[in-house]
């Protein structure tokens, strides 16, 4: 299996349901994935670019110790928490099918952790504990 982004070896991916970009046209896990839409686009260059906007995007947004270095690729399967509503709903806004760019953000003196998620669609960012335990919605943007 080839990645069609360059940044996996998948020959040694741990991933039990992953089909592979080159074999499924950039669609590893049934579902869209952004660096390989970007890439086909583009190429590595454009995907450089606007991996670095969406970086720019989620560090403007202001909020207090947010900071994001890099962004990875991550498996919605693995960043889909179920967000508690007002009403007592919890709700999940990914698809478990696909890939985005992600990023987990420490911060020192907070027990939890920033966590920020995004694709070309929308730009999500929540506060959780170890292994994404009591995750708190901090911002939705489309």
């Amino acid at each position: 299996m080839a990645s069609l982004c360059g940044q996996f070896d998948c020959a040694s991916c741990p991933a039990e349901n992953c089909a592979g970009c080159s074999e499924t046209g950039g669609k590893p896990f049934g579902g869209r994935c952004i660096a390989a839409e970007w890439i086909s686009e583009g190429g590595q260059e454009a995907f450089a670019h606007r991996r670095q906007a969406v970086m720019d995007e989620i560090n403007g947004l202001g909020i207090p110790g947010l900071r994001v270095e890099s962004l990875n690729l991550l498996s919605g399967a693995y960043v889909n928490l179920a967000y508690p509503l007002p009403s007592g709903q919890a709700v999940r806004f990914l698809d478990d099918k696909a890939v985005y760019l992600g990023a987990q953000i420490e911060v020192d003196g907070m027990e939890k952790c920033y966590g920020a998620v995004a694709d070309d669609r929308f730009l999500l960012v929540c506060r959780y504990g170890g292994g994404g335990s009591d995750p708190e919605l901090v911002c939705y943007k489309k």
